[in-house]
């Protein structure tokens, strides 16, 4: 399978999805609407059921998605492996190993792991299958969202990362190579530190979670839709860019008092009371519906071509911004 960049970007042929829960079924979606053969392995006894969905909301050819007996069954010849199985470690690295062993001799194996290191992951694999052990970590449901974190190991071969993120490349995705491992990645890193100061400010009485959210969507969301964090900083700050900015909002910055919030279960649970409040438990199902549907017309917006290009343009000096 040569997936270098400089190869027309052809999806792998034949692909292995290890695990059928939220993750691993939008993996299906993907990679089958882009024509790979794939089979599926999980224990649920609903696996047929929940598999057939999958396939018939990418359009999938009949018996182009099918459901293996094992995992290793799964992975038998196939071009890439994605596993997204349970976050235990030792059961990753003795997983796959099992996959090494049944999956073709130069496949890629991915984990879609959200925070377990790739080198622990590999621990138990000989240097051949290590070279081709990395992170593939999705953001829910991936099938829809564009990024993809492609995270190697200690051992794994640069080679391995040009063919992985090539291989997203070729089903429409967005990767983003990281340079080195670090826990949770680059984006749950980052969703972390948002999420410790939510629930700080919830638990504090300073705004509900309700409120929160509110501020979120109708100001960062928005901002973080079309720029990061540090560009559009560097958009606010002016004609001196970021160091505007630090020179301007950064003293201020410093002021703001960093918290540690309770994330026991008594901590949370005022948390957890208001967030049950506001979106029902289980969530409602048109939550995550509308939640897609404006996902989905952002991507098609940030597309190039996409609807409002053509707008009247912004104004080319900005004053420094929050």
């Amino acid at each position: 399978m040569d997936l270098s960049p400089s190869h027309s970007l052809q999806p792998p042929a034949r692909v292995a999805v290890i695990g059928a829960g939220t993750i691993g079924l939008s993996w299906v979606r993907l990679f089958a609407s882009h024509g790979s053969r794939v089979r599926v392995f999980d224990p649920r006894p609903d696996l047929e059921d929940v598999v057939r969905t999958a396939a018939a909301a990418a359009g999938a050819a009949p018996g182009a998605v099918d459901c293996a007996d094992s995992a290793s069954d799964a992975a038998d010849g196939a071009d890439l492996v994605q596993e997204s199985g349970p976050e235990r470690p030792e059961d990753k690295a003795a997983l796959f190993v099992e996959l090494a062993e049944s999956a073709a001799e130069d496949a890629l194996l991915l984990s879609s792991s959200s925070a377990i290191l790739p080198t622990r992951i590999a621990q138990s694999l000989d240097d051949d299958a290590a070279a081709r052990m990395l992170i593939g970590h999705p953001f829910n449901p991936p099938h829809i969202m564009p990024l993809v974190e492609v995270v190697p190991g200690e051992r794994t071969a640069p080679e391995a990362v040009d063919r992985a993120l090539a291989a997203y490349r070729a089903y429409g995705r967005t990767p983003v190579a990281l340079a080195r491992e670090a826990r949770g990645f680059v984006g749950n890193r980052l969703q972390n530190a948002v999420l410790r100061e939510a629930v700080h400010l919830v638990q504090s009485g300073v705004v509900d979670a309700a409120g929160l959210d509110a501020v979120v969507t109708n100001s960062l969301g928005l901002r973080w839709a079309a720029v990061g964090p540090l560009e559009g900083m560097h958009l606010g700050g002016g004609e001196a860019g970021l160091r505007g900015f630090m020179e301007h909002i950064g003293p201020s910055f410093a002021q703001i008092d960093l918290h540690e919030p309770d994330l026991s279960d008594a901590g949370m649970a005022p948390v957890f009371e208001q967030v049950e409040a506001a979106y029902g438990l289980p969530p409602e199902p048109g939550i995550a519906r509308e939640r897609d549907r404006v996902q989905e017309a952002i991507i098609r917006l940030r597309a190039p071509g996409g609807a409002g290009g053509d707008q009247d343009q912004v104004q080319d000096q900005a004053p420094p911004e929050g």
